[in-house]
């Protein structure tokens, strides 16, 4: 839920701006109700902001009564310089990559405790992939969110090991067991994942850096990881390579 800004002497911006924070990945459309409740704001004062978000473009109310993000407020945020940036600077790296593997490409960044999609290639039909760009997923159950984690600041991989939420039957749940994961994923230079996000899914996923630290994470969504995963990583990591060298 977001932050309480009722409070007495919340702003009026504030209170919008926690109205659009009460939407995310698995709330994308919220009644009034629900927007009040989230953002936690009197009934007659979410109805009035909201009302004037539509107006403004921000949101769409639906026939059911439903509201949601507008397409002009996505389009406005794909303006912040790191999606910008990234994007563009990976997009010729991330063509090439899907015209080699044939797989599902992703471009993630870590925002707070999840992964952010910037972009997406889609891949071979048969493999069942829930990201699309803009999505949020868990950093434990995802190649790129392991990467992102592996990488984090110590209060962020603290929070993520109290709430390792289980989204299939092999989703890591166990912390001192995605620790090691995470260790082996800074020695070896990439993550993966079999089946823990997705039923019939793997992923494997490296880091872009830039002038030093890790600014986002590159990686392919497979059937399997049996026999490719060397080939894949190699694809990954000279395509990483280029895109940090196009960012730095």
């Amino acid at each position: 839920m977001a932050g309480n800004t009722s409070v007495p002497g919340a702003s009026v911006v504030s209170r919008g701006l926690a109205l659009l924070f009460s939407f995310d990945e698995t709330h994308r459309r919220l009644t009034l109700s629900e927007l009040a409740r989230r953002a936690e704001l009197p009934l007659p004062t979410a109805h009035r902001l909201v009302g004037e978000l539509v107006a403004g473009g921000a949101l769409v109310r639906r026939p059911t009564g439903e509201y949601v993000v507008a397409r002009r407020l996505w389009q406005v945020g794909q303006l912040a310089p790191v999606e910008t940036g990234l994007r563009e600077a990976a997009r010729p790296f991330m063509n090439d990559l899907h015209a080699t593997t044939r797989a599902t490409v992703h471009l993630a960044v870590r925002e707070g405790s999840e992964v952010l999609y910037l972009e997406r290639l889609s891949g071979r039909a048969s493999v069942p992939v829930v990201s699309t760009v803009g999505s949020r997923l868990p950093l434990h159950a995802t190649g790129v969110g392991k990467v992102l984690l592996a990488h984090a600041p110590d209060d962020v991989l603290t929070d993520a090991l109290t709430r390792l939420a289980r989204v299939t039957p092999y989703t890591i749940t166990q912390p001192a067991r995605l620790r090691e994961q995470l260790d082996q994923v800074r020695r070896d230079g990439y993550a993966t994942t079999v089946e823990e996000m997705t039923l019939g899914a793997c992923s494997v996923a490296v880091p872009i850096t830039a002038g030093g630290p890790v600014v986002a994470a590159l990686g392919v969504v497979v059937p399997s990881l049996k026999r490719d995963r060397t080939r894949l990583v190699a694809a990954l990591q000279v395509a990483a390579q280029g895109i940090g060298r196009t960012v730095g």
